[in-house]
């Protein structure tokens, strides 16, 4: 089922610039706060529980004050531990009671003590009730109403107020029957048809002789919105103003240089263009990724030269052979009944010769494609002596010798049959030139394992040592020689981290060979 909705969701998704995408997660992310405020209700849960601590400050201090005027009350001791009345309102969790009812009938007449208080208080309530526009109700011991809007009457079967004449304070959430709706949106408020009521009990001598009953509409959100519009605007706009340069940043660091880098991809595809220059301002990431394009591109640029004069050289060295048997067939076609038996022969072998030469060079051909696919392996240790031992027992005659200069302990980080197959190759040239001895010395130099192959033959003239390594080019061409000898073995060496190179000599042909150092299991 989750598979299927995520193809569904896939196959609906629709394209989008990456700069939109950053943008609409900037503007989601710095907008969860209002989505909080107005769906979790987080602000407005906020300023509900302001209206209770604010109720419950108006509490303590009549309170106190009802206690310090009640007849014979004795002036109680300061506390020794503050303990601070924390609201206790959660408009997730608190359920909203109906409106309240309207007093019940008196069932004894009021304390003659705390009508004494009443009088004494009724000012004081008064001009309290004008600064804080709370509604607040005098009880006496029993819950009897002895102040207050509502007349004569008893409110002691309410909850709040059976848990104040228990000793103890409580709030309760009520609806508002007099609520009508002010704002277009405030059905969104569930604070706004809501009012918090709050009960504090009135101690005299250690025992509850009335209790204080205070009420007032909770500070809905959209009116403290409306209230705080300026702080408000100002937030937005300067939110507005970060997402603005944050999207800029942004820009100017991912989306910018990967719409350059798309172009200039498709300039390098189409075979031109050029490459662009790492921005100062993008993402390091994104500035790596400049780099390893640049490489990428130089690297296709020269293997797509390499290829074009490579394709070049092909047709080249195959166009002779194939022109050689094209013109013995023809010759043979039209003059067979004139030629002697002497001529066809002769013909007949210079095509034979010549399909021999094209034979050598398809599989030499082959062997260059498998050494430039090969891959190197890994962690490969190959003890350098007896691999060089090997190749050159190979190559030895009474007539050719090959002398080891090896200190031993050495060894080569690549496969031994391809040292093995560089080092015959290298030999065999070596004895094709002219040589009559080869040396072959081992040293390490830095990381790497140094091998020089020297012979004492006729060298290699000094215009065709840049040539030596190119495919097809060859001094022995009508010996045999295919000129893919050498690029074959480039081709391996560097296949596995190594590399070949022709160095200067006093005499002869002297090939440096750097190795990835080994080290020899104990």
């Amino acid at each position: 089922m989750i598979a299927a909705l995520k193809q569904a969701v896939k196959a609906r998704w629709p394209r989008m610039r990456l700069r939109t995408i950053l943008f609409a997660t900037l503007f989601f992310v710095a907008a969860l706060p209002g989505f909080g405020a107005i769906f979790l209700r987080v602000y407005e849960n906020t300023l509900v529980r302001q209206t209770e601590a604010e109720l419950i400050a108006q509490g303590a201090a009549l309170a106190a004050t009802a206690q310090a005027l009640w007849p014979g009350a004795v002036t109680p001791t300061a506390p020794q531990r503050v303990a601070p009345e924390a609201p206790r309102i959660d408009l997730n969790s608190t359920p909203i009671l109906p409106e309240r009812a309207a007093p019940a009938p008196v069932s004894a007449a009021p304390d003659p003590l705390a009508l004494t208080a009443a009088q004494r208080l009724k000012p004081i309530l008064d001009a309290t009730r004008q600064t804080t526009l709370a509604a607040i109700i005098l009880l006496d011991g029993r819950g009897n109403i002895l102040i207050g809007p509502d007349g004569t009457g008893s409110y002691a079967g309410l909850p709040e107020v059976r848990a104040a004449l228990a000793g103890h304070s409580s709030t309760m959430l009520r609806r508002n029957g007099g609520y009508r709706q002010v704002y277009r949106f405030e059905w969104l408020s569930r604070a706004a048809a809501i009012r918090v009521h709050y009960a504090r009990p009135v101690i005299v001598n250690g025992r509850v002789v009335g209790v204080l009953l205070l009420s007032r509409s909770a500070r809905a959100l959209f009116k403290g919105l409306y209230e705080d519009r300026g702080k408000i605007a100002i937030g937005i706009l300067i939110i507005f103003g970060i997402l603005v340069v944050l999207s800029g940043m942004l820009s100017r660091g991912i989306t910018r240089p990967i719409e350059a880098l798309s172009v200039a991809t498709r300039a390098v595809s189409a075979g031109g263009g050029t490459l662009p220059e790492v921005p100062q301002t993008a993402a390091i990431e994104i500035q790596s990724l400049y780099v390893d394009f640049a490489f990428m591109a130089q690297a296709i640029d020269r293997r797509s030269r390499y290829l074009r004069d490579f394709a070049h050289a092909v047709s080249h060295e195959f166009k002779t052979p194939l022109a050689g048997i094209r013109g013995a067939l023809e010759l043979l076609r039209d003059h067979a009944g004139t030629m002697s038996e002497e001529e066809r022969d002769r013909f007949l072998a210079n095509a034979d010769a010549d399909a021999e030469r094209l034979t050598l060079l398809v599989s030499r051909l082959l062997e260059l494609a498998r050494a430039d696919m090969s891959q190197s392996a890994n962690l490969a240790e190959t003890p350098l002596t007896p691999t060089i031992s090997k190749a050159a027992d190979a190559e030895r005659s009474a007539t050719f010798d090959v002398t080891i200069c090896d200190p031993g302990g050495l060894a080569a980080a690549i496969p031994g049959d391809t040292i093995e197959t560089v080092l015959a190759a290298l030999i065999a040239n070596s004895r094709q030139a002219g040589a009559s001895a080869v040396t072959v010395a081992l040293e390490t130099e830095g990381d790497a394992t140094a091998i020089t192959l020297s012979d004492d033959g006729p060298g290699i003239a000094e215009p065709d040592r840049l040539r030596v390594f190119e495919p097809f080019f060859t001094t022995r061409r009508s010996e045999g020689g295919t000129g893919l000898g050498l690029p074959i073995v480039r081709s391996l060496l560097e296949a596995h981290g190594g590399s070949i190179s022709l160095v200067d000599s006093t005499k002869g042909t002297a090939f440096r060979i750097l190795l990835p150092r080994g080290r020899l299991s104990d």
